[in-house]
This record gives C-alpha cells, sequence and structure tokens, in this order.
C-alpha cells in the first residue's frame, strides 16, 4: 500500500539524510540509509551503507542498536529501499531483520535489481512482519537514479553539463572557452564530477583545451574519465591520459590503439554509426562496467549528438552574465522547424552560482523512474 502517514514520512526522511553518507563509498551498490524506531516515537538505531562490500544499512541499524543497548525487538525499521533477498558480499538483510523480530517495515521504494525486485518485501510478509511500501517513492529513487537507470535501462543516468553566456554561446569563434564561469561555479562543477561515476567528453575538447577531468578545488573522488574518440587521435601526451582512461573507439589501426596503450589508456572497440562510436552501445558498455552516473561534459557536438539520440536525462547549465557573441552554442547542429519540435525540460528549476546562475532540468526524453 502507498504510505501517506506524517510520521513514516519524516523517519523516512531521515533515512534519505543517512543514505547519503555513502556517496564516496558505497558505490556501485546503491545509498541506503535505515532507521530503527521503537514506539512510541524513540529512535534505537539508526545506519546507512558506508562502503562496497561493508554492512548493508539495516545490519549497521542493529549494530548501532546492540552499541547503545536496546531491544529492536517489535520496532518499525525505515529503510530507503527495500531490504535484499540475496547473498552478495554480504548475507541478505530480510531474513535478518526477522530474525531480530522487527515488526514492521517501510521501504522507500522497491529494489529494480533482478535479484530482488520485491522478494525482501515478500520474505517480510511471508515471515508476519507488516509492510508498508512505497514511502517518500520519488525521493528515494532519485536519490540511486544511476542504479535504477541501470537497472532498468542497461545504461547510465545521463547528466549533460554546459557553460554558456547569456546568448547560449560555449566558446568564442576561435574555440576559447576557459574561463566562461566565475570560481563558485567552476567549484560546483568539480562536485558534481565527485558525484558521477564517469565523466566524458568527445576528443575534440582534449584536443582544444587538453583537460585533466580530475576532482580538484574540493573534496570527493575523481570518476572514471571516458572519451569518446572514433579514430583514435587523442595525443598518447594528453593530461587526461595521466590517470585511469577509457577510450571509445570505433576506428584507428592498431599501431595508434598500441600507442595508447603504452601510456596507459584502455582502448574499447564499438559499434560505430555514421563514422562516429553509437552512443547506445557506449552507454550499455559503460553500464556493463558499472558506470550508474554518467556526466557528459563534452563540446557542443556530443552535447547535441546525445540529445539528438535521447540518452539525456538531466541538463546542468551554468549561465555567466556575459555576452559571448559568434561561436559554437549549447544545440548546435540541432534544427528544428516548429517549436513544438524543441527540445523541453520539466521540474526545471534555477538558482545562484556565485555571480553566474545554474539551471537545472530534467529532459522531456528521459523515462521516469
Amino acid at each position: 500500500m502507498t504510505v501517506k502517514n506524517v510520521t513514516d514520512e519524516y523517519y523516512m526522511r531521515r533515512a534519505l539524510s543517512l543514505a547519503w553518507r555513502g556517496l564516496d563509498e558505497a558505490r556501485p551498490n546503491p545509498m541506503v540509509g535505515c532507521v530503527l524506531v521503537q514506539e512510541p516515537d524513540r529512535v534505537v538505531g539508526e545506519g546507512w551503507h558506508a562502503r562496497y562490500g561493508g554492512p548493508h544499512a539495516e545490519a549497521a541499524a542493529l549494530a548501532d542498536a546492540e552499541r547503545r543497548g536496546e531491544n529492536v525487538r517489535g520496532a518499525t525499521a525505515y529503510v530507503t529501499l527495500e531490504p535484499c533477498s540475496h547473498f552478495g558480499k554480504t548475507p541478505p538483510c530480510a531474513p535478518r531483520l526477522v530474525e531480530e523480530g522487527i515488526a514492521r517495515v517501510v521501504a522507500g521504494s522497491v529494489d529494480p535489481n533482478p535479484k530482488v525486485a520485491g522478494r525482501g518485501l515478500e520474505i517480510l510478509r511471508n515471515a508476519g512482519v507488516q509492510v508498508s511500501a512505497p514511502c517518500l517513492e520519488g525521493e528515494c529513487k532519485r536519490l540511486n537514479r544511476g542504479f535504477f537507470r541501470r537497472h532498468t535501462l542497461n545504461r547510465p543516468w545521463v547528466t549533460l553539463k554546459a557553460a554558456v553566456g547569456l546568448d547560449g554561446r560555449m566558446a568564442l569563434p576561435s574555440g576559447e572557452s576557459k574561463w566562461i564561469t566565475g570560481e563558485t561555479a567552476r567549484t560546483w562543477a568539480h562536485l558534481l564530477r565527485a558525484e558521477h561515476d564517469g565523466v566524458l567528453v568527445g576528443v575534440g575538447t582534449v584536443l582544444a583545451d587538453d583537460p585533466e577531468l580530475t576532482v580538484r578545488h574540493t573534496c570527493g573522488k575523481s570518476p572514471l574519465r571516458i572519451i569518446l574518440d572514433s579514430g583514435l587521435s587523442i595525443p598518447p601526451a594528453a593530461r587526461v591520459l595521466r590517470g585511469k582512461c577509457l577510450v571509445l573507439a570505433a576506428e584507428g589501426d592498431e599501431a595508434k590503439q598500441k600507442t595508447l596503450e603504452r601510456v596507459g589508456a584502455e582502448i574499447c572497440r564499438l559499434p560505430g554509426k555514421g563514422g562516429h562510436v553509437d552512443l547506445g552501445a557506449a552507454l550499455g558498455e559503460l553500464a556493463r562496467r558499472g558506470v550508474q552516473c554518467l556526466m557528459v561534459e563534452g563540446g557542443p557536438k556530443v552535447l547535441s549528438a546525445f540529445i539528438e539520440a535521447g540518452l539525456c536525462d538531466l541538463l546542468t547549465l551554468f549561465t555567466a552574465a556575459s555576452v559571448m557573441g559568434e561561436g559554437p552554442g549549447l544545440g548546435s547542429g540541432l534544427r528544428f522547424d516548429f517549436m513544438g519540435d524543441a527540445i523541453r525540460l520539466r521540474e526545471a528549476r534555477s538558482r545562484r552560482a556565485g555571480d553566474d546562475l545554474l539551471v537545472e532540468g530534467i529532459f522531456e526524453c528521459s523515462p521516469a523512474l
């Protein structure tokens, strides 16, 4: 049944806040939080999935209750994601909750992983545990939107990130684009990188800017660096190759590949389409490798290609208070004959980023989670 109980929503929000603490270390597992509550409204334990391979949120909450000397029998467990039902790196959580005498479980959402997908809730119900689900389902799914995308569409959640002037230009006619936005916006952009498993650009961006694509100016892990390079034209001295880097190619001779592999690049050959790497095949390969949240930071051509293919979910657009004049812009290469065909966003919002403006919204083509 759908939960609309104010108390349940309160504790689920508390579980959501705990889940975020696993941002850096839980991936590729989902971030999950758990709060154990005894009547009348007394928290006896709480926990979150802190790291991949470590205890799940439910086990962490039970251990917390034990440290506090609390009895969990008869308690309600608030969990942002359905308790698992299978052995992985840790034992399943649903049977453990039954063994500990939990009387009621409030789950934020059903687990999309085919190994679970309702089986955890079924175990609980069959054991006589009262189950209420979903609760704050939208927020719980957004918490792990990459995990849901990977298990339902076999691709990552794709965020297109760009910086433009007020006139929508991403660079000057010469190609110069450093720096469009101010320091605050650039710091935010690095925070966004740290929230993603992979960051992708086209080889044109590498040739023009020689980026590192690492997390700097802030805390967080650098994501996997991914280059779309159909013909293997990336120079071996490119700074992006100084760390772990995956090059997605459709063409290019063996000599070029061996040269790039000698400097540490991993080359992945994929089907081509129109002389370019097939984006659908690229996203499928990245999902297979465990990339669940992908940020595309490419130039106008790469961004437009993802939009045209309908393979994008979120637009994160930093807009500077400047007019840049002639030059490539966001959406260059896209053509629409009618206003009704224009690309639109839903759930759009804006906020200040220092002296700049950040606009975010979900693409119409992005399927619901």
